[in-house]
């Protein structure tokens, strides 16, 4: 990965975040996969960060992203869920059953260019899983 110029400064900010619907319920399946993908999709490039690898599984999420360095794990994971949550339990209601659809924590690690393909491959070996 290459350094990011812009403005006034010189940065690589990569997180690897992960995080689970209520109760780690297998719901992020079939049509609903596929709509959270594209809500990630459109918040990240709304905001432009840079989706590097991305796994949702049934029970949980992988996402390995560039980001600014004023944007904290906690800005991007919290904009994902907002807007996802609104969109899905609306488009879906047996999300509804659930009293939030995602837990109200999430793993957050940074990477630097030594360890980026290291969670890059790790990500992708997840969706064979």
């Amino acid at each position: 990965m290459e350094y990011k110029r812009d403005e006034n400064r010189i940065h690589l900010i990569v997180y690897h975040l992960v995080w689970c619907p209520k109760r780690r319920r297998p719901v992020l399946k079939d049509a609903i996969a596929t709509d959270l993908e594209t809500i990630i999709l459109e918040v990240c490039d709304t905001h432009g960060w840079e989706i590097i690898e991305l796994a949702i599984q049934p029970d949980h999420i992988h996402l390995f992203v560039r980001a600014f360095p004023t944007n904290s794990a906690a800005d991007i994971v919290g904009k994902i869920k907002g807007r996802s949550s609104h969109d899905l339990r609306e488009k879906y209601p047996q999300l509804l059953r659930l009293p939030s659809l995602w837990t109200g924590s999430y793993f957050a690690s940074t990477a630097g260019n030594i360890s980026a393909d290291t969670i890059k491959k790790y990500i992708e070996a997840q969706k064979g899983i």
